[in-house]
């Protein structure tokens, strides 16, 4: 992910430190003389996956496009332990000081997310599903947010509404049936596009895949009744995917990985991710 060439997160960035500052930061103003140099560490409080090096450097770059890349000890996506500096920066203290709510605010959510998306990640390894995300994200920083769940190992579910059909209860109600949605959906939409189809119960499951659905959502079930619906599922079509959903925690999602299913949507990754501690340490040179 290249933030510098990506104008919508750049445009959020500044955004979000007009928000900060406002007219202005006082307080440095008031107490720091602005040819003061400093020098910041990135110092983890907790364990964690590190993740959003690049957009903590963007924000201080939004400040001074002169101040100097951020160095990391280490690489996105590896785990450090309580204690570690994992990246520094030199600068202006007053650019320092300015940018470090932003940073820290966006760091430490972006490794909250990926450090529980590996917990998630870890707790089914050795079977053949993966931890995708949601929707369920913060409203301006989901781009953000599924990147680190891809640096947490997960993988990314749609991206937005115009991104892929999924064909949900009410989508059903609406259009009259699962058979009626999905050959409207077959109608107006690009052969490109695979089709998803949520089922609660064993005559959905027969229908959706009957009607053509490429990709079968088992929404809030049980393990063993998820199973059923798998073997189900794969003697009437042996290609098709199979996702499970629906209160996906720590302690019971490997056995929906044992079921069977080939994806495990977790909204929790993103809306539930608790912010890591991160502290910026600041010190003249």
């Amino acid at each position: 992910m290249n933030l510098f060439e990506n104008s919508e997160i750049i445009a959020s960035i500044s955004e979000f430190l007009s928000e900060d500052i406002g007219r202005g930061d006082i307080t440095t103003q008031a107490t720091v003389l602005p040819d003061v140099r400093g020098y910041g560490k990135f110092l983890a409080k907790e364990n964690l996956v590190v993740c959003g090096i690049e957009v903590a450097e963007a924000v201080f770059f939004q400040l001074d496009p002169e101040s100097p890349e951020i160095e990391s000890t280490v690489g996105e996506g590896n785990e450090v332990e309580a204690g570690t500096v994992f990246a520094t920066l030199k600068g202006f203290a007053d650019v320092l000081l300015g940018g470090e709510r932003v940073a820290l605010n966006l760091l430490q959510r972006m490794c909250g997310v990926a450090t529980l998306t590996r917990q998630y990640v870890k707790a089914v390894e050795g079977t053949n599903a993966k931890i995708i995300d949601t929707r369920k994200t913060t409203p301006g920083l989901r781009m953000l947010e599924k990147y680190a769940v891809t640096i947490g190992g997960g993988k990314n579910h749609r991206f937005g509404l115009d991104d892929g059909v999924l064909i949900k209860d009410n989508h059903i109600a609406l259009a009259g049936g699962i058979t009626e949605a999905v050959s409207m959906a077959k109608l107006k939409v690009g052969h490109l596009h695979k089709i998803e189809v949520e089922i609660s119960n064993w005559a959905q499951l027969r229908e959706a895949i009957s009607a053509g659905a490429d990709i079968i959502l088992l929404d809030n079930q049980t393990p063993e009744e998820a199973e059923k619906l798998v073997e189900m599922a794969r003697q009437l079509n042996p290609n098709v995917l199979l996702e499970a959903s629906g209160g996906m925690d720590l302690d019971r999602v490997r056995s929906f990985a044992e079921a069977g299913v080939d994806l495990i949507s977790v909204g929790r990754l993103t809306h539930s991710a608790k912010a890591v501690d991160i502290s910026f340490k600041i010190q003249t040179i």
